[in-house]
């Protein structure tokens, strides 16, 4: 069952503690789609529970990565992932899981969120999709979403939400117990609507030194045949500053795609600093929001997905679930 909290309207901001909630945003005509599945979602879900249970060694490492280093730990490498402070989170093992992955532009979200999803028996749902399945659809919405798309404009946050409630309720009616939310919230704003309408257990903030993420993008390439992603490029870069070195191989085609890649056009490296430094701006104060609210993990991919992996599961307190889940299969 997904875990959600009633208010009497979806767009009211959540009140923090001690202090008023600011006014809700005006409705647009946009909204007047959305309220009846927020409506219904509202009446299907139940409350979420205040607090919850977590696991012990999640928390004992949770503690230990927060507490000061002495002299003798001062030469072991810190952990890769850093928890805001009092996290706490219902342990993965024993429920489905409401979790959300934040990072830039090229990190690997949807590498990380999908397999986490196919491991936990959960819906990978990022909006991108969501937005793409609608204007393939008929229909009022996706008639309005092409004119949007034609004239270059940003969907409204009011569009989003509206296509995330609708998909958490068809969920629910499936018998989905959980999920996982690729890339969003973006916004302070989506992030406190968000909050007011489900329970979102963990924000895990993937994170990568700029300059690997630069490297990485402009690597990328798009079969123009079958639509999958692939990136050409072979980092290795030496550790410096405080920072680690990181090697990551290329994630190459098969034969019969390599003479049909192509390059994204915005996939230029001015570009590519410029929808970092947007990122930037705009996630620190969603990054903050959830810290606050001891939601945040933070993790440093140490690597590609042979180093990383391994890493996040032990982040996750997962490290053993995978390897008892395929000896049960």
């Amino acid at each position: 069952m997904i875990s959600h909290r009633r208010a009497a309207s979806p767009f009211l901001y959540p009140s923090v503690a001690g202090s008023p909630s600011p006014p809700s945003p005006p409705v647009s005509a946009a909204a007047a789609e959305i309220e009846p599945p927020m409506a219904a979602l509202t009446r299907l879900l139940p409350r979420a529970p205040l607090t919850s249970r977590v696991s012990v060694s999640f928390l004992q490492r949770c503690s230990s990565s927060s507490a000061p280093a002495s002299h003798s730990d001062s030469q072991i490498s810190p952990p890769p992932f850093t928890f805001s402070p009092n996290l706490t989170r219902r342990d993965p093992k024993d429920r489905n899981v409401q979790w959300v992955f934040l990072g830039c532009p090229g990190v690997g979200k949807g590498t990380y969120a999908s397999r986490l999803c196919n491991l936990l028996g959960v819906p990978h749902i990022a909006t991108g999709d969501l937005v793409r399945d609608e204007l393939s659809s008929s229909g009022a919405l996706s008639d309005q979403l092409k004119e949007i798309v034609n004239q270059g404009k940003l969907v409204s946050d009011e569009i989003v939400l509206s296509l995330l409630s609708k998909r958490l309720e068809a969920g629910e009616a499936k018998g989905e117990s959980g999920f996982i939310l690729d890339g969003f919230p973006r916004t302070i704003r989506q992030a406190e609507i968000l909050e007011g309408m489900i329970d979102i257990d963990l924000v895990v903030n993937l994170k990568l030194r700029e300059d690997v993420l630069i490297e990485k993008c402009l690597g990328r390439r798009l079969c123009s045949q079958c639509g999958k992603n692939f990136n050409m490029a072979s980092i290795n870069v030496k550790g410096e500053n405080g920072n680690p070195a990181i090697s990551m191989a290329p994630l190459l085609p098969p034969a019969n795609c390599m003479s049909k890649l192509i390059t994204r056009a915005d996939d230029t490296e001015e570009v590519v600093r410029e929808r970092l430094r947007i990122y930037s701006e705009k996630s620190q104060p969603v990054e903050d929001f959830y810290c606050s609210r001891g939601k945040l993990l933070e993790f440093d991919l140490p690597g590609g997905i042979p180093e990383s992996w391994p890493k996040l599961l032990e982040a996750l307190d997962l490290d053993d679930y995978e390897e008892k889940r395929s000896a049960a299969a």
